[in-house]
């Protein structure tokens, strides 16, 4: 098979180890005869994956012990709607601070459906007339329950790097994208929300690490199977579980481990957002509207001088091997996407490329 060089943004790249073990135990686990997707959830060995997996991501995050991790079936937009539901009371609002795409969307779910939220423009253009984010306006409402930020944009490009003094006003951030890329202090959020189809494992399943003294506040009519407090009382297994996507993630979870952890995954991920960033920067031909402090490291954002090419760049680079580049539909332009499991030689390859279609077109 012709190597190809998944730059998707999600469902994304797996790490080749994993997809590997994943595969020689997809029809026999640990030499029980079945495979791990038709195995009980109640089993004894998917017990064990189930722990072990908790027992990894708690060590990996360094999770302190009043947090309570959950895992859950769906994806981010459910979280939209849990996360009012689970910490909003009915006469009450939150603030939300909105840097892209998907902290909107997050907004217009809880303020459409579930009550008041507060709304605050974080993005601003620069002296260079790139986007960049104003934490000056990140500034919490009194009275509010909570206050939300998507602390990585995966549509727009845009990380952010710096937390907002919310005093105690739980933080509520969704990492759905930049999760397990870098080390983070997950005593200074309330909840910590992420995907796993970015960084961790197939689409499928969503992590939820929530300080201990915010279960127990959900609306009454709230769904069981959104409930956080409910689902923490029973390890996450209320209801038949993803169980590939935890066993997906058990793997990743070893494969982190076996790296070093996040703090060698950062150094990775800075040094290929690098590389691509300084192509780019140094180009004639490509831009990037980010300023450089708010880029993603994982999500690397930039569009072609000559708009009208962007076709032929996606089509050449296809039949190059090289998927995923298109941006998203809302925003248009170019997206690489650089996740944990994209070796450097992948930005490499995809450097390359670019000189060869700037030069071509030049």
């Amino acid at each position: 098979m012709t190597k190809v060089w998944n730059y998707f943004a999600g469902p994304c790249m797996l790490p080749v180890e994993v997809m590997k073990q994943a595969q020689e135990e997809f029809r026999d686990y640990n030499g029980t005869g079945i495979g791990i997707v038709e195995m009980s959830h109640r089993s004894a060995e998917f017990d064990a994956i189930a722990k072990e997996s908790e027992a990894l991501l708690r060590e990996l995050l360094d999770i302190p012990s009043n947090y309570k991790v959950i895992f859950e079936q769906g994806g981010g937009r459910g979280q939209f709607a849990a996360i009012p539901l689970n910490l909003l009371p009915e006469d009450g609002h939150a603030d939300y601070f909105v840097t892209g795409h998907w902290s909107r969307c997050a907004y217009k779910e809880c303020n459409e459906h579930f009550g008041k939220a507060i709304l605050h423009e974080c993005t601003d253009l620069d002296a260079n007339g790139q986007f960049t984010v104003d934490y000056s306006k990140m500034k919490v409402t009194p009275g509010a329950s909570y206050a939300y930020m998507c602390l990585n944009e995966t549509v727009n490009g845009i990380e952010s790097f710096t937390l907002p003094d919310t005093g105690d006003v739980p933080l509520i951030v969704d990492m759905s994208s930049d999760i397990m890329t870098r080390p983070i202090d997950v005593s200074k959020f309330g909840a910590i929300i992420f995907g796993l189809q970015k960084n961790v494992g197939p689409a499928g399943m969503t992590i939820t690490i929530v300080r201990e003294d915010l279960l127990g506040k959900a609306r009454k009519y709230t769904p069981s199977i959104m409930n956080w407090d409910n689902l923490a009382k029973f390890d996450s297994m209320f209801n038949t579980p993803c169980t590939f996507s935890w066993y997906m993630a058990y793997l990743n979870f070893k494969w982190i481990k076996s790296l070093g952890g996040v703090a060698e995954l950062e150094k990775r991920n800075i040094a290929k957002s690098k590389m691509l960033y300084d192509y780019i920067d140094n180009s004639d031909f490509y831009i990037s509207k980010i300023s450089p402090k708010d880029r993603s490291r994982v999500n690397c954002v930039f569009t072609l001088k000559d708009e009208s090419l962007n076709d032929e760049f996606i089509k050449t680079a296809k039949a190059q091997g090289l998927i995923g580049l298109k941006g998203h539909k809302v925003l248009g332009g170019m997206r690489a996407s650089i996740y944990n499991a994209m070796p450097i030689e992948g930005v490499e390859v995809l450097v390359k490329y670019m000189q060869e279609f700037a030069a071509k077109h030049s």
